[in-house]
């Protein structure tokens, strides 16, 4: 117990001293055009056959491999939304209609999720970063009712005994009741876009309720995050608090921290209450602490083989993003210090390390998937990708004085 406050406190000192001193500049414009770059790599790729099959979403590249291995878009695919995303975020950058054409095409094949019963919770990874880029770049009237009908949907997993939307419905028994995942956080964002945007006022207070009761039962007195917390479906007690995808049920899985930082951060946004605010500044803290020197995480904290355990991109690059926004919330030395942790994420990132430059056609390099499955270790992941691209975004916005969102 000493020699981990004394390694926390050492981590908050190696913090402090970096917000003190300028992180290592990234040119924005240039990471950008990198992306469209290899994102034009992608499309090659893809339009290399007779025809294109845009139902096939690029999902990870294994090493050794240098083109995207593809899924069905399905409501079982959880990441199909992600490559949408990056398209939308490319035409953003990029304001080429080309690109704006590719994206509208892949996006529609999400169209069967306004259609069908919720599968599990992944609605909002599925359809927020597809239809609700499109919706924020185009103002298209059918991407906005495909958004509030899975919204709808989505909203059906909710259990007002719990208090929480179920993740996994198919996971009940394996985990012995009601399951949320931490990963679920990252879904709120689309139920409070459509409670304000023509949808079910209630779907506010579903979000609101499950960003609660998450923060009450997911989180130790660190402030480090369980991946799985599990609910007696009749009484909707906490029964069990556990991992699915760290290394350990009381360690940190980086992309788990991840997601709280971020979802929190939403969280405010969307609510106002401080007490969120104060929630992910110190649920991003434990994180920040503890980071290696290049701020790019191993996969979990406490990750078997540190210092040479895989490192997780993606979890940076959703770390970055979130930290960007937060620092919206404040002024002065606070805003310029989580300002600066995300830049020095963004400029590891950027480098030859992490770049898939020509090694393969990905953004990024060295992301880690589900580690206890022996799935997606150290491989390009889609949704990587996705963060990468709007942290980016972000960065520019925020630099160039503008609103980021």
């Amino acid at each position: 117990m000493k020699v981990n406050k004394i390694i926390a406190g050492l981590g908050m000192a190696m913090l402090t001293a970096c917000s003190l001193t300028p992180s290592q500049p990234i040119d924005v414009d240039s990471a950008l055009e990198y992306c469209d770059g290899q994102i034009k790599k992608t499309l090659n790729d893809l339009h290399s056959a007779d025809s294109i099959d845009y139902t096939m979403m690029p999902r990870n590249i294994m090493k050794g491999e240098t083109q995207w291995n593809l899924r069905k878009a399905t409501k079982e695919e959880w990441t199909a939304g992600f490559w949408p995303g990056v398209l939308w975020y490319d035409y953003e950058a990029t304001q080429n209609d080309s690109i704006r054409l590719e994206a509208e095409k892949f996006t529609e094949s999400l169209s069967f999720l306004a259609e069908i019963p919720a599968y599990d919770h992944d609605l909002g990874f599925l359809v927020f970063c597809s239809y609700g880029n499109g919706y924020r770049l185009t103002s298209n009237p059918e991407y906005k009712r495909v958004i509030l009908a899975v919204s709808d949907s989505l909203a059906t997993l909710y259990r007002p005994k719990v208090g929480t939307i179920l993740s996994w419905p198919r996971n009940v028994e394996m985990f012995g009741g009601h399951n949320t995942i931490m990963d679920n956080m990252i879904n709120l964002e689309m139920l409070f876009w459509a409670a304000k945007n023509g949808g079910n006022k209630k779907l506010y207070d579903i979000a609101v309720s499950h960003a609660d009761k998450t923060m009450q039962n997911q989180f130790r007195d660190d402030y480090t995050s369980y991946h799985v917390a599990v609910y007696d479906t009749l009484t909707g007690e906490c029964i069990n608090r556990c991992t699915h995808q760290g290394y350990a049920d009381n360690s940190m899985w980086a992309r788990g921290q991840a997601w709280a930082i971020y979802g929190y951060t939403v969280v405010y946004r969307e609510t106002k209450d401080p007490k969120y605010l104060d929630f992910a500044e110190k649920v991003a803290k434990v994180y920040l602490d503890r980071l290696p020197e290049d701020y790019i995480p191993y996969w979990d904290f406490s990750a078997p083989g540190i210092p040479d355990a895989p490192r997780d991109a993606s979890a940076a690059c959703v770390v970055a993003s979130a930290l960007l926004e937060m620092s919206t919330f404040f002024t002065g030395e606070k805003s310029a210090t989580y300002k600066d942790a995300a830049v020095r994420m963004l400029a590891s990132l950027d480098s030859d390390k992490y770049r898939g430059g020509e090694t393969n056609h990905s953004l990024l390099l060295h992301s880690t998937g589900h580690w206890p499955a022996g799935s997606e270790i150290d491989a390009s992941i889609i949704y990587a990708d996705y963060y990468y691209m709007e942290a980016l975004l972000r960065l520019k916005k925020l630099n160039e004085g503008k609103s980021i969102y």
